[in-house]
């Protein structure tokens, strides 16, 4: 298209992932072949500035989020990163409702 576009970040929590692809680290095996495909694919997309990979520890890591175990503190900690206000909903609504009575009336002039 023709749009120079930042790198798309991608978060993990997985220090040894970080470290390969990063190439701070050169692993000496792999449990599988396709482990070593998905590294150097990545790592090529990095070097091409299509991503941009880094290490955020799991608890701050939103996209994680949902697949571990968490205490009921930090659920109400971070609740309103993944919720909507009730107030930011009735704002929405009401915004939503004047657009349409604006189309309503445009339409029957």
């Amino acid at each position: 298209m023709g749009h120079k576009q930042p790198p798309t970040p991608l978060q993990t929590d997985n220090s040894m992932a970080d470290g390969v692809v990063n190439g701070k680290i050169q692993p000496k095996r792999t449990k599988a072949m396709d482990m070593r495909f998905h590294w150097h694919w990545l790592r090529d997309r990095e070097c091409q500035e299509q991503f941009r990979i880094y290490w955020r520890p799991g608890k701050l890591n939103y996209a994680d989020y949902w697949t571990k175990h968490h205490p009921a503190k930090h659920h109400k900690n971070i609740r309103n990163e993944f919720l909507t206000p009730m107030i930011m909903l009735e704002m929405l609504r009401q915004e939503q409702a004047g657009k349409v009575r604006m189309s309503a009336a445009a339409a029957a002039a």
